[in-house]
């Protein structure tokens, strides 16, 4: 039995998470083909256990469970365990975590799941505590032994269940955009939380997706309760504990409907998006609140998750000293030592209580939703960061994700659109230059970096997240070089992902092959992969003037009119995407006058693309418009283009009277 003194294998993974299991006593392997032909030789089932390095019950049940000598010796007596990062591995995950589903059990993680030496899944849950988790080896064990036909059978025919890609077709009817639209938004009102925002359940979890979609919606139609939606719930995430007032950056949900008690790992795909929502959401209201939470969380990533080179790290751990949260909360002395006779007034403000407003005395810190800032609170804030670095901070996880960094490049460049600060470009920039450095190998896209790059694949989402960060690079710079990189890997997605239908396997044709190949539509905290390729190509189509493209978005678009009606919250990106297929089109071609872009740039208008004006480039809608004079703006409704403007407040102008609009069916 291996001991913490003598390492299991896990010591020399990539993973963080794996190698926080190298000291169990549990006889654990990667997914790879050692276990894999363990388990057939030996004829025993698979123990799958899937978690990832920030995740709070992963590591409450390695404590109770994995180090627990007894449990682990008949994990080593009866399976072959098998431990697997889900940042690394989202495709065995994805697998496995549908099985689950399947069974009628609730996702989440950890997710432990037995499978037969075929790796058919045909048992599974999340969390076990100690006595429950006994008592599921003891049992698995027995019927293995005495039902072994049973469990081959149900296994049998769950694969085939996950084999299964069922997708939508042709709708019969060619419904009004602007139907489908407001149907969506009254289902997805009816579901918003009107005192604290959000969506009306605990736990709550931000879905900017969701928040976007009401943007674009309020933009075309100009629905002012939805905006109030949306400002509604950024106010109150912004204030409450699910924000890191002292270090800026969010947590990845709150416990409660309030935003007030969060778990308090920090992950780079929901501040990445969090830039994007707040700098969008900042454009529609000039909210100051909001530009204070999009430099506050930017410069949370500058402090603590970036590379030397400039990527972006993956999480930080919700953890610190065995303790959930420890690092983030204060205790009332606590919060007195470091700001001395001033504390009082602070504490009011945040909400600190003598006998704490959390556990064991400790406090959440939170304000009050709307509240202006005090002029003195920047001081203030520094002072308790300074304290707070003194404290034991939780684990980073450093590997590099490739679709998370894209997510990160296209929040900046928001970032900038919104407040033209070249701070913002300059790291969107140099992010992408890791991703080009470390991950693009041959004009194929690798998953992960962790000290050099992993053996991975990219999934589809990671190549849909890299096609729209060279599309938003494209438009905050207007340089046709990202416009090439986007297309040359969209080329490769199309080549690589797709079969007869309009929808795009989650992997490549060349990557390992499992009991199933999925293809993901639901979207979710992230959007799904499907739906940012249909996003992508619908723009690159526009831009390019590719029918080709534009026709497979459309596609993918119009054969799920039935669901983004009917499931707005979990369908938030397509319906987006099918905002921009509905909305009047209306470009910008811009002649000198990188200035008067930029202004304009700063106002909301998320369905208009720009071009730079040139003869030999690649763009048809930016030909013909070099001889004017210069600055010039061109505003090209429907493929037809006005006079031109030198001006904001007649760009402007023209942009609100023409963009903000369903096209007529």
């Amino acid at each position: 039995m291996n001991t913490p003194a003598q390492p299991n294998r896990l010591i020399h993974a990539s993973s963080l998470y794996l190698r926080q299991h190298a000291g169990n006593p549990v006889d654990w392997y990667e997914w790879g083909p050692e276990a894999l032909t363990r388990a057939i030789q030996e004829n025993k089932p698979i123990l799958l256990s899937i978690g990832y390095s920030a995740c709070h019950w992963c590591h409450v049940m390695e404590r109770e469970c994995f180090e627990n000598a007894e449990l682990a010796a008949l994990m080593n007596r009866y399976f072959i365990n098998i431990k697997i990062d889900r940042e690394e591995r989202p495709d065995i995950d994805q697998v496995y975590m549908e099985a689950v589903q399947a069974m009628g059990i609730n996702g989440g993680w950890p997710l432990h799941v037995f499978l037969t030496p075929q790796q058919e899944p045909f048992f599974g849950g999340t969390y076990f505590p100690p006595q429950r988790w006994k008592q599921v080896l003891q049992g698995i064990a027995e019927a293995w032994t005495t039902r072994r036909k049973d469990i081959s059978q149900s296994a049998q025919e769950l694969t085939r269940h996950l084999q299964q890609n069922v997708w939508p077709g042709s709708s019969q009817t060619d419904p009004s955009g602007h139907y489908i639209a407001a149907t969506a938004y009254q289902r997805l009102t009816s579901a918003i939380d009107p005192r604290h925002g959000g969506l009306s359940k605990a736990p709550k979890f931000v879905l900017p997706a969701v928040w976007r979609w009401l943007l674009g919606y309020g933009y075309l139609t100009g629905n002012e309760e939805a905006f109030a939606s949306v400002i509604l719930t950024l106010n109150h995430i912004a204030a409450g504990g699910i924000y890191d007032h002292v270090g800026g950056g969010f947590a990845r949900y709150s416990v409660d409907e309030k935003w007030f008690v969060p778990h308090f790992e920090k992950m780079l795909y929901d501040n990445a998006q969090l830039i994007e929502l707040y700098s969008e959401a900042w454009m529609v209201t000039r909210n100051e609140r909001f530009r204070e939470v999009v430099y506050e969380t930017a410069a949370w990533l500058e402090r603590e998750m970036t590379h030397p080179e400039g990527g972006y790290y993956a999480a930080l751990d919700a953890d610190s000293e065995g303790e959930e949260g420890k690092y983030y909360t204060w205790t009332f002395n606590e919060l007195a030592e470091a700001l001395g006779t001033h504390a009082g007034n602070w504490a009011d403000f945040l909400h600190v209580l003598p006998e704490g407003n959390w556990e064991e005395g400790r406090n959440i810190l939170f304000r009050k939703p709307g509240q202006p800032t005090p002029a003195n609170w920047p001081a203030t804030r520094q002072k308790l960061l300074n304290c707070r670095n003194r404290r034991v901070a939780p684990a980073c996880d450093k590997k590099i994700i490739a679709g998370w960094n894209a997510m990160t490049i296209s929040g900046l460049c928001a970032a900038y659109r919104a407040f033209a600060d070249p701070w913002f470009l300059k790291k969107a920039v140099a992010c992408l230059q890791f991703l080009q450095n470390h991950l693009l190998k041959g004009g194929h896209l690798l998953h992960a970096y962790f000290e050099k790059p992993l053996p991975i694949e990219g999934f589809l989402d990671d190549y849909a997240c890299t096609i729209r960060a060279c599309l938003d690079l494209h438009q905050c710079t207007l340089d046709e070089h990202y416009l090439g990189q986007a297309l040359q890997l969209a080329r490769k997605v199309l080549a690589n992902f797709g079969d007869e239908t309009p929808y795009l396997f989650y992997t490549s044709a060349g990557a390992e092959k499992l009991i199933a190949r999925k293809k993901e539509i639901f979207d979710n905290v992230i959007p799904s992969s499907n739906s940012l390729m249909a996003s992508n190509l619908l723009v690159l189509g526009y831009l390019l003037d590719r029918e080709d493209l534009t026709h497979r978005a459309h596609q993918m678009l119009n054969n799920l009119h039935t669901l983004t009606r009917e499931e707005p919250v979990y369908m938030a990106n397509w319906g987006l995407a099918q905002l921009r297929m509905q909305a009047t089109r209306c470009d910008v071609v811009v002649h000198g006058g990188d200035a008067l872009r930029a202004e304009l740039q700063q106002h909301f208008h998320p369905f208009v693309l720009y071009a730079r004006a040139s003869e030999s480039g690649t763009i048809p809608m930016a030909h013909g418009k070099s001889a004017s004079q210069t600055p010039a703006v061109f505003i090209c409704p429907n493929n037809t283009c006005l006079p031109p403007f030198n001006n904001t407040a007649q760009s402007l102008q023209q942009l609100e009277r023409l963009a903000r609009s369903f096209r007529e069916n």
